[in-house]
């Protein structure tokens, strides 16, 4: 009999019930474990990104992203934990939405602004779920329609999100939108990394490094102002690997609007194809994640507003700066900023996006700060 070698190397993928919503549907719990036992867990719900289990420099494995126990402590979170976010990732400045000539109201959600997607967001969405595995990996296909008018956008938009576990353990998120109006999309992945662990604490000792040479400084409510602004100087500079806390306390004010960072920076290269644009260590367990995106923008938060009373996995407490997200997209407020990358769509064309995140370990303390 013929071994078929491909599905020896293609990640295991299991399915089992996740939780029940108060309308009596069943959110779905798909795991996706490598050969290397990198494990990645997912549920429709959100399209939440549940664990990411990954081996630290002595081969123990731990998981790496912060999250709930149960589906309705994901139904009850309002710190957009581990999910997708859409319609539109982050900010749109006051809500206001011009289009083929035409005026949109959206939602306004946070702070007199309208904020990942509205409610309910891409965050909120049981979405319909189709599992697979090709020669690429195994993983899930999510499919969601927001209906003309939600959140105030225009268009019947469908969405498919594909998350996919390759052999070595790469996790792929691939975006893919198409609305019968024009319209503006930006998605994104919202999970907040700790790479040491559950009970890591802070990651202002983490080290980062993003290939971006300008970012886009805020205002008071965190829109941005229309500059694109040099790094070189500021404590926006990660051009070189630099800890998170390093200058995190500096007087600059956008730092001190955000209190931390929650800021885009503007990635080098052109995305015609995904490129390396950051990369994320960790001194005490040598775990790393390096990501790759066809997106312009990354936005760095560094879980400013997390809080003790939402307890997290194992009943442990999240505190500020307890976990750190990368969130490929658009910049914010694009469509209100016309020399920012456009997020519109147009009707009857595909929106197509792709970033995928690579788990490594490093063994000795100078490959932190080494050259990437």
């Amino acid at each position: 009999m013929a071994v078929d070698l491909a599905a020896l190397e293609r990640p295991r993928l299991s399915i089992e019930p996740y939780g029940t919503l108060d309308d009596g549907r069943t959110a779905q719990l798909f795991v996706l474990t490598a050969r290397n036992g990198i494990e990645v867990r997912i549920t429709n719900y959100g399209g939440v990104v549940l664990a990411v289990r990954t081996p630290d420099r002595e081969g123990k494995f731990d998981d790496i992203v912060l999250g709930f126990d149960r589906l309705e402590d994901y139904v009850r979170d309002t710190q957009y934990v581990g999910c997708l976010i859409g319609r539109y990732a982050n900010r749109i400045a006051g809500g206001r939405l011009v289009l083929s000539g035409r005026r949109f109201s959206l939602e306004k959600n946070g702070c007199g602004h309208h904020l990942h997607g509205g409610t309910p967001g891409f965050h909120k969405v049981l979405w319909r779920a189709l599992p697979f595995e090709d020669e690429r990996g195994s993983g899930v296909r999510l499919d969601h329609r927001s209906p003309d008018g939600e959140s105030g956008y225009p268009g019947n938009l469908a969405v498919t999100v594909t998350y996919r576990l390759s052999a070595g353990g790469e996790l792929g998120v691939d975006y893919r939108a198409r609305s019968d109006k024009d319209t503006v999309v930006n998605f994104t992945q919202h999970s907040y990394f700790n790479l040491d662990g559950p009970r890591g604490g802070s990651i202002l000792d983490h080290t980062v490094v993003l290939r971006a040479r300008r970012f886009t400084p805020t205002d008071a409510d965190l829109i941005p102002t229309g500059e694109l602004r040099s790094v070189t100087g500021t404590a926006f500079d990660f051009t070189q690997p630099r800890r998170i806390g390093s200058r995190i306390a500096d007087g600059d004010e956008p730092l001190l609007v955000a209190r931390g960072y929650d800021h885009n920076w503007v990635l080098d290269g052109d995305g015609r194809a995904p490129r390396p644009v950051a990369r994320a260590a960790s001194p005490s367990t040598g775990r790393v994640i390096e990501i790759a995106t066809t997106e312009p923008g990354l936005q760095l938060y560094t879980g400013n507003a997390l809080r003790s009373d939402g307890v997290g996995k194992g009943g442990l407490p999240y505190a500020e700066m307890s976990g750190f997200c990368m969130e490929t997209q658009h910049f914010p407020d694009s469509p209100n900023k016309h020399h920012f990358p456009s997020p519109v769509l147009r009707k009857g064309a595909w929106f197509r996006s792709t970033t995928t995140y690579r788990f490594s370990t490093l063994h000795g303390s100078a490959e932190l700060t080494a050259r990437w």
